[in-house]
């Protein structure tokens, strides 16, 4: 018996003839001449190594080995139709399942806009967001959890050979405070008016943090709290606690009564916003798509 000559165009001749018990129709419906069809279950005779059709001139019928083998046969095709046409809908995008990571200022502004648009095209497929700093959307990544990451920062030396960046753009930064706070009516911001000012700072490991402090070096602002998330640093803001910076992505979350916002026109302050996906390996069908769909539409100014 040689089983790795078995194929399932053969199984679908052999399932054929058992249900029509005539070789010159089950020839038509497997749209071969008879005599190529006769081949066709001799050779699949000849592998499982048994005699698995009583042929007469009149009529053809399974010999015992012949009803043993109709099962597994059966089902063999019926696993590989449904493996095939799983694959088929994979491809083709009708299922599916895509894990992004994303700093937040980009989850909550422009991912949206990209999942429903993808939504709309694709609605088999499962969309998954995780909205975490930057070193744990890379790491999600690196782990083989995420298909790619939204990143504030660049993949570390010992990451390298296994993590490529594609360059999204220049993020920039805002300065929150209170309408009536002096400097809300500064024509001309820089970080040194900013320094003595009581400061909401991020959490030292966020990208927000990591930015403001590189462009601060070797100033130092004049920090009264530390907070984890944007919301509770403007709510504080609010309060009069203190002032801070927010990503210019972010700033659709700082529309609260009595904080305003002014642009930060400064060189040295900014964040390299950065795709991150494993050097080895394809992404599937669905996660290229978003990971193409993103490509297009992220766009910084």
């Amino acid at each position: 018996m040689k089983p790795a000559h078995l194929s399932i165009r053969v199984l679908r001749a052999f399932l054929v003839l058992c249900d029509l018990g005539n070789f010159t129709r089950a020839a038509q419906a497997s749209h071969l001449s008879q005599p190529a069809f006769s081949a066709l279950i001799r050779s699949l005779e000849d592998d499982v190594g048994a005699r698995l059709f009583d042929r007469s001139t009149r009529s053809v019928q399974l010999t015992p080995e012949g009803r043993l083998f109709r099962n597994s046969a059966r089902q063999l095709v019926d696993d590989a139709d449904r493996a095939l046409t799983d694959l088929a809908d994979h491809v083709e995008r009708r299922k599916g399942r895509v894990h992004v990571a994303a700093v937040p200022s980009l989850a909550a502004s422009w991912l949206p806009r990209i999942f429903a648009e993808y939504r709309a095209a694709w609605p088999g497929v499962t969309l998954a967001i995780s909205d975490l700093i930057s070193d744990d959307c890379i790491q999600l990544v690196r782990g083989g959890q995420a298909d790619f990451a939204l990143a504030a920062a660049g993949v570390r030396a010992s990451d390298a050979s296994e993590l490529k960046t594609t360059f999204l753009g220049q993020g920039r930064f805002h300065l929150a405070c209170r309408e009536d706070h002096p400097l809300a009516r500064e024509t001309r911001m820089t970080l040194r008016k900013m320094a003595p000012w009581p400061f909401i700072h991020m959490a030292r490991n966020s990208s927000v943090r990591f930015a403001l402090d590189a462009a601060m070096h070797p100033m130092q602002m004049n920090t009264v709290l530390e907070v984890e998330t944007l919301a509770t640093a403007i709510g504080m803001v609010a309060a009069d606690l203190g002032i801070c910076v927010v990503p210019a992505l972010s700033l659709n979350q700082c529309a609260i009564q009595g904080v305003v916002t002014r642009p930060l026109p400064l060189s040295q302050l900014g964040r390299r916003m950065l795709l991150v996906r494993r050097r080895e390996g394809s992404l599937s069908t669905a996660a290229q798509a978003l990971h193409d769909l993103v490509l297009q539409r992220i766009r910084f100014t």
